[in-house]
């Protein structure tokens, strides 16, 4: 059986704006990729207000929608895909692949499909003494796919390789 993949999503959300600006998910080998996601224009306000959002930071750093489906095409073919399920994670990945007029190639799934032992209040409890046991910051997505990991090394669900 193939090791299950996850993903998370960070996201900036205002009154008038929704929209990805950072992204990790997790390859079979367990590795995690991570990427600043340069916005696409038709998703940012009028009145330019993104809150806290760096939007300088993200046109310079981020990573092109283009490239980001490309990688995700080569990265999560036709898989189920688990998410913490805490963040509007379909809504974001619709954002990214409408842009550039495509279809996501993978399904998204919350965590409790996969671990199916615990209700999802325990399932985010554990995820977040994880974040804490391991002294991660729990904006960083990269962080988010390693404790959905780790929970599903804990419920046998991944070699103890990775």
């Amino acid at each position: 059986m193939p090791a299950p993949r996850f993903l998370d999503i960070e996201y900036c959300q205002t009154d008038d704006a929704l929209f990805p600006t950072a992204m990790a998910w997790s390859l079979e080998d367990g590795r995690i990729k991570t990427v600043v996601i340069a916005p696409s224009d038709d998703w940012l306000p009028e009145d330019g207000d993104l809150g806290d959002v760096d939007l300088r930071y993200l046109e310079e750093q981020g990573v092109p929608l283009i490239e980001l489906t490309r990688e995700l095409h080569q990265d999560l073919p036709d898989l189920t895909v688990y998410v913490d399920g805490l963040d509007p994670d379909e809504i974001l990945i619709d954002l990214i692949f409408t842009a550039v007029a495509q279809e996501a190639p993978f399904e998204i799934a919350p965590i409790g499909e996969l671990i199916t032992g615990l209700d999802s209040e325990a399932l985010e409890d554990r995820r977040r003494q994880l974040l804490f046991e391991e002294s991660l910051e729990p904006q960083l997505p990269e962080n988010g796919v390693y404790a959905l990991l780790l929970m599903a090394r804990e419920e046998n669900l991944l070699d103890e390789d990775l």
